[in-house]
């Protein structure tokens, strides 16, 4: 009974924790570049779901690292033990990355650009460089994340084409979509969220999402 649990809460952070990414990055503002700050802060002090898509975000990101963790603990009796430890602490630590983002860029973000936005016309200048600082930040940060958590899935994947009790398509998936996703976080350290590092990096978190999702399902049919 005890495993049937475990395999059912797999499924189920699985397929939540996508759906709550999905959601929240849809709702995210994306018609400005957001390599123009200007045009990207304008955006998003207009946007009144902004906290509220970040959280989602966050949440989302949380659940799939419970999904990750649950899968490791499936992969501890096996070749793949010492993967799926290591796994495992690469997925806490990319979600202590995440929430660390997401403070800075769901909220510290939000408010800067709302004051500048309010502020009076002496004032603009000011507030637009500090504002600019807090981006610069963000945009390290989102780099770390995006370079671990691709690190971590490749190793995800390792793990699973050494376990016999998993397809290995699904190793597969992980590594063609984990190695592009740590390339995309090395491109936006150096350019920011230039459309190159977008260009990478979307396509390869979308096949994560049905990556996981995908995970998800089979071990709740296999049970």
């Amino acid at each position: 009974m005890l495993k049937l649990q475990v395999q059912a809460w797999t499924a189920i952070t699985a397929i939540a924790g996508a759906i709550l990414l999905l959601i929240g990055t849809i709702l995210h503002p994306m018609s400005a570049d957001p390599n123009v700050p200007l045009a990207a802060f304008t955006e998003y002090a207009a946007d009144t779901h902004w906290v509220s898509s970040h959280l989602m975000q966050l949440s989302g990101m949380g659940l799939m690292v419970i999904t990750l963790v649950l899968i490791s603990r499936q992969l501890m009796a096996g070749p793949a033990e010492g993967l799926a430890i290591v796994g495992a602490i690469g997925a806490v630590v990319s979600l202590a990355i995440t929430a660390a983002l997401q403070a800075v860029d769901g909220i510290a973000l939000k408010s800067m650009v709302n004051a500048w936005a309010k502020a009076p016309e002496n004032s603009k200048e000011m507030l637009f460089y500090a504002t600019f600082g807090v981006r610069q930040i963000e945009i390290g940060l989102a780099s770390l994340m995006t370079l671990f958590l691709g690190i971590t899935i490749v190793i995800y994947g390792i793990a699973l084409l050494l376990a016999p009790r998993f397809p290995k398509a699904l190793g597969y998936v992980a590594i063609v979509g984990g190695i592009p996703t740590a390339i995309a976080g090395v491109v936006m350290a150096h350019t920011g969220f230039s459309d190159l590092a977008m260009m990478i990096n979307m396509p390869a978190s979308l096949l994560l999402l049905i990556w996981i999702s995908t995970l998800g399902i089979y071990v709740w049919r296999k049970s």
